[in-house]
């Protein structure tokens, strides 16, 4: 079975080509400034793992595909910038040209056989108490087998 933590560096990597803007693995992603590494300015998105679907051999034969299963939250201002950057996510990991994905996802010692957006918030961006963070989820899965 292909591990998980090549997948989710690749597909955190394709979310900030896809986006133009950074992505955090579990947390508020980072960006080097004048004094160090600083909290990213809105917008960002947040990668996060969900739990996993395995198919095929016993999880201990390392040719069984693995169905890895990931929430992207876009995170924003306002509305209309967490919208637009779902759409980049959307169109990043989902999105064909003439056949093919508009980005490829490279993952080492795997081959990726399908992606699949599994849940988008649908325009319904969840607002804090404070109002100041608007914040727009999408689950999507990705399925790979050992190359």
């Amino acid at each position: 079975m292909t591990a998980r933590l090549p997948i989710t560096r690749a597909l955190a990597a394709l979310l900030e080509q896809a986006t133009g803007r950074p992505c955090g693995i579990g947390e508020l992603p980072r960006v080097q400034g004048k004094s160090g590494w600083e909290p990213a300015p809105a917008p960002y998105t947040i990668l996060d793992s969900l739990p996993a679907e395995f198919g095929g051999p016993p999880l201990w034969d390392w040719h069984a595909d693995a169905a890895w299963s990931y929430q992207v939250t876009s995170v924003g201002e306002r509305a209309d910038q967490v919208e637009w950057l779902a759409d980049r996510v959307r169109a990043g990991v989902v999105g064909r040209t003439d056949g093919h994905w508009s980005h490829d996802l490279h993952v080492p010692e795997a081959r990726v056989i399908d992606r699949e957006l599994t849940y988008d918030a649908g325009g319904e961006p969840a607002v804090s108490a404070a109002g100041a963070i608007v914040s727009y989820v999408q689950r999507v899965t990705i399925t790979v087998t050992p190359a």
